[in-house]
């Protein structure tokens, strides 16, 4: 029987690199997708070697929609019958209020949030539909089902991929194609140093004082919508720290 083959956005880091290590400690054989070339060499040689799945590095900027076909058109023929897309690759970035917001930053998370989902889903999808058989996860955040303070322009990122999630499940789903929605609380990883443009001692105040998700956390959530039995889809995944109730709010510990 040969080992199913996941597609992973973002994978050099964060939830995508402990996707990509769990997936292939179950056997997925993986196409690891981001811009970091070494650390995803890396990555796929480490993954091969300890537990004998197929890698393949696949080296893009998700917001160049050209990088994004070309890449992809050039992948092996091995690679070419994907059965789970992982489409993780996100980011924040600044906080303020609509005002006072930064046009760069606006664009960096609609192009990266949004289109770049789109960009990868369109070339993906269609062999998918054509073969019947496909799972997309798309990895959302509780700020797409909810707005925070200073969150804006990323919330209407999230929110925009919960509404591409429901589109995708009713349009794919005639042709027994899965689509799920993982929606993360606060998980300690990049974000925040993205967020806060390299300010490393400020996005680590983001995670004091309280016990945040990990990366691991999402993975395991992504491994368990993806093994259910075929006749089984997992919609939407809400997974919060048991602090953070709700965005605006997280019980941080007395110090």
């Amino acid at each position: 029987m040969m080992n199913k083959t996941a597609f992973i956005t973002g994978a050099s880091a964060g939830i995508g690199e402990a996707t990509a290590k769990l997936l292939a400690q179950n056997g997925f054989d993986l196409i690891l997708a981001a811009r970091r070339k070494d650390r995803l060499d890396k990555l796929c040689s480490e993954l091969s070697e300890q537990f004998g799945v197929k890698t393949q590095a696949c080296i893009f900027d998700i917001r160049n929609k050209e990088e994004v076909a070309n890449a992809i058109d050039q992948l092996p023929a091995w690679c070419q019958k994907i059965d789970v897309l992982v489409n993780n690759a996100g980011l924040a970035s600044g906080l303020s209020t609509i005002d006072k917001g930064d046009l760069n930053d606006w664009e960096t998370m609609i192009d990266t949030n949004v289109k770049g989902l789109l960009y990868v889903t369109r070339k993906i999808s269609p062999s998918m539909l054509e073969r019947g058989h496909g799972h997309v996860v798309n990895i959302a955040s509780i700020a797409g089902k909810e707005v925070y303070a200073n969150g804006n322009v990323y919330c209407s990122t999230k929110f925009a991929v919960d509404a591409l999630n429901k589109a995708m499940r009713i349009e794919f789903s005639s042709a027994h194609v899965r689509v799920t929605g993982i929606y993360p609380g606060a998980v300690e990883t990049e974000f925040s140093i993205v967020r806060f443009h390299g300010d490393e001692a400020r996005a680590k105040k983001i995670y004091e004082g309280f016990d945040s998700l990990l990366a691991h956390d999402i993975a395991d959530a992504i491994l368990y919508a993806i093994t259910r039995p075929t006749h089984v889809n997992i919609n939407e995944l809400i997974i919060m720290p048991t602090a953070q109730p709700v965005p605006g709010i997280i019980h941080r510990k007395e110090s």
